[in-house]
């Protein structure tokens, strides 16, 4: 239930990313509900792999471009997908910044809803 109602919290913040930022798009909740799924699966798939090659950049720019990775897995996110669009890297990595924002207040929602039994 705890990862069914993230699911939809986080469609419900892919909207209002779209909502807050004009350089992403998002046409119905339904686009958004796969936009998050997909979203979550290329951060949970390729987001590791990502981290580990570029380990050295990030290292030298002290975690700096793990925004740049983020952007890179937004964008690729809504290149794949109908229904969901970004403008162009500039309005990638801002998305995701909100996205970011946006689930983390989630998580600490979803805690809080539905807590750890001890």
């Amino acid at each position: 239930m705890k990862t069914l109602t993230r699911w939809l919290l986080l469609a419900g913040a892919l909207l209002l990313v779209a909502w807050l930022y004009p350089g992403v798009v998002v046409t119905s909740y339904g686009s958004a509900l796969i936009a998050a799924l997909v979203l979550g699966l290329f951060n949970t798939l390729l987001r590791p792999i990502l981290v580990l090659l570029t380990l050295p950049v990030t290292v030298l720019s002290l975690g700096l471009f793990l925004f740049i990775i983020n952007a890179l897995l937004f964008w690729a996110a809504a290149s794949v997908l109908e229904g969901f669009a970004v403008t162009g890297f500039g309005a990638a990595l801002i998305g995701s910044l909100i996205y970011s924002l946006c689930g983390m207040l989630v998580d600490v929602l979803t805690e809080r809803l539905f807590p750890t039994p001890e």
